[in-house]
């Protein structure tokens, strides 16, 4: 688990442990991306023998879980939270609120009609 947690944090955000936990994952899952492609490739090409399949899907089950898609979350760049968030701007939507209304975010202005 330690060799997975990021040594230097370059974030430039709000930080606690569970935007520390999913900058970790997400720095896991970029340098793991390749292997996992490249045994997903072998496992579904039904040319080769099935024990290259079995032993790549073996492999594949045995990477860290961190390295897997689905534990990537999006999160706030701002507060850290992990609901309710503006996937175009990595906002919440309440920080995307106050944001706009300050006027720090370009090209988005109140509605008005």
């Amino acid at each position: 688990m330690s060799m997975f947690r990021a040594k230097k944090f370059d974030l430039g955000c709000f930080t606690n442990i569970k935007v520390i936990r999913d900058h970790s994952k997400r720095k896991a899952f970029a340098a793991a991306e390749p292997e996992r492609q490249a045994l997903r490739y072998i496992i579904r090409n039904t040319t080769l023998p099935a024990r290259t399949r079995a032993i790549a899907q073996l492999q594949l089950t045995q990477m860290h879980c961190y390295t897997r898609p689905t534990q990537i979350r999006n999160r706030c760049i701002l507060g850290g939270k992990g609901r309710g968030i503006l996937s175009d701007f990595k906002m919440s939507r309440y920080n995307f609120r106050l944001q706009a209304l300050a006027g720090n975010l370009p090209g988005v202005k109140k509605a008005s009609w």
